[in-house]
């Protein structure tokens, strides 16, 4: 069984840093941690390992690293959470939540503590500085959302890339040509995250095969900020005739913007917002919408995560379907504004 004192003299450092690089209680410099986290990998090393042998049983503990952000849906990430709790439940799991705002180091802590057998990642960035702590430890984990990287991953997510070329593929099939994608804010593609990167690649890349002229304008979700996207694309192309929404903040403010422009939704203009059924629901008129399981997110993911205690390693990538809802924000294309 390899030690940490191993550890330490394969790395070239003392134990006591190694100690810290495993525990986040002190800064390490860059180097240095990325070569003790090499030795680690190299030689196998589990944090506590001795220990759980001993004790001859798993914590039977999943720690769940939920987003603490001011620019996500709060309702959906909370749905997600629930779900894993509860699909850990049956498997005699009680689930640890942790706050992403620790970063790399809270997960550093959690995984070398032994507190938890694995962990779930949800909000997931393509280049996220959280995944090569988990490979360099060795740690058992799921990931609810999708790096540009995913070898040696259990991921599962929406197919977000599929979610925004229905949203094109729609909106042209109606006539319309000229059409706008209001995105989350410019904080949420500056840390590229997943969800927001690929639903818009998924919207321009089918977008242009079917020759639809777009704008891109994020958005803070405020009314404010809608406000100013929504004036910017009028100035920019007056002639829009088609809306994309991925920002739940920003639905109310743009469909209350279009009836004070004088447009009405759908004759004047089209809206498709990507949102939870009950959103879409609640708006008048009610809103095309795609949509995904949230639940189906969350169960998936600690399903990955006992194959993986169970001995299994499944490099696999899960992507859910998205389903588009036609309801009564979205028509056809008018002859002229």
């Amino acid at each position: 069984m390899v030690t940490l004192a191993e550890v330490a003299r394969h790395a070239g450092v003392s134990s006591s840093t190694v100690s810290y690089v495993i525990s986040g209680k002190r800064t390490i410099s860059g180097a240095t941690r990325q070569r003790v986290e090499q030795a680690i990998s190299e030689l196998g090393y589990h944090p506590n390992a001795g220990a759980r042998a001993l004790a001859g049983k798993r914590s039977h503990i999943i720690a769940l690293v939920v987003p603490l952000r001011t620019d996500v849906y709060v309702p959906i990430m909370m749905e997600i959470a629930i779900s894993v709790t509860m699909a850990a439940r049956q498997y005699g799991y009680d689930v640890l939540l942790i706050t992403n705002d620790e970063g790399p180091e809270g997960v550093r802590r959690v995984a070398a503590s032994g507190l938890a057998d694995g962990v779930i990642l949800m909000d997931v960035e393509l280049e996220d500085e959280r995944i090569p702590v988990l490979r360099a430890l060795n740690t058992h984990a799921a990931l609810i959302g999708l790096p540009d990287d995913p070898t040696g991953l259990s991921c599962v997510d929406h197919d977000f890339f599929a979610a925004g070329a229905s949203c094109a593929d729609h909106l042209a099939d109606l006539g319309h040509r000229d059409v706008a994608f209001i995105g989350y804010g410019s904080g949420v593609y500056q840390r590229h995250a997943g969800y927001a990167e690929r639903t818009l690649a998924g919207f321009r890349d089918r977008a242009a095969e079917r020759g639809l002229r777009i704008l891109h304008r994020p958005c803070e979700g405020t009314y404010e900020s809608t406000a100013g996207a929504f004036s910017r694309i009028l100035a920019d192309r007056p002639a829009t005739t088609g809306f994309v929404v991925q920002n739940e903040g920003a639905i109310g403010p743009l469909m209350s913007l279009l009836r004070t422009a004088g447009r009405i939704v759908p004759e004047d203009a089209s809206v498709i917002a990507l949102c939870p059924e009950p959103l879409a629901e609640q708006y008048s008129p009610r809103l095309t919408a795609v949509t995904g399981p949230a639940q189906e997110l969350g169960r998936r993911a600690v399903e990955l995560l006992m194959q993986r205690f169970d001995g299994d390693q499944p490099d696999e990538v899960t992507l859910l379907t998205p389903v588009l809802t036609v309801r009564e924000s979205t028509g056809p294309a008018p002859q002229q504004i």
